[in-house]
């Protein structure tokens, strides 16, 4: 049986676009801090690279703004620089919060369940 939802809740057309690209851009700086961790995980990390990762966290934080993981989601510390393997941490949450806004708006074919599709029909 499909899974549906009952409530208003189901994301637009537009803002599966929108977690597309936010999810690409998500997943390519944990990529890249994911390397640097393991090779220096205690190194801290630029003033500009912080404020380039905050930059698409904040852009996460409020598309995400209406779940229940957003109490856990953080912007990296322009103050005290925050290290490899911290930077690591906080953009693993945010991929998790993001992995559970998929899981809860997908039907079990992967296919989305929107306003302007909520059984997630395949519409090709």
């Amino acid at each position: 049986m499909a899974k549906t939802k009952k409530d208003n809740s189901l994301p637009s057309q537009e803002d599966v676009l929108r977690f597309a690209m936010l999810y690409k851009l998500a997943d390519s700086i944990y990529t890249e801090m994911k390397e640097f961790s393991k090779k220096k995980p205690d190194d801290l990390l630029n003033t500009f690279k912080v404020k380039n990762v905050n930059r698409v966290l904040e852009k996460l934080k409020d598309f995400l703004k209406n779940e229940p993981t957003i109490e856990f989601l953080d912007l990296l510390d322009e103050e005290t620089l925050p290290s490899n393997s911290d930077a690591i941490l906080i953009i693993g949450q945010y991929k998790a919060a993001l992995d559970n806004y998929r899981n809860r708006n997908t039907n079990k074919y992967g296919r989305w369940l929107t306003i302007e599709n909520p059984q997630g029909k395949n519409i090709d």
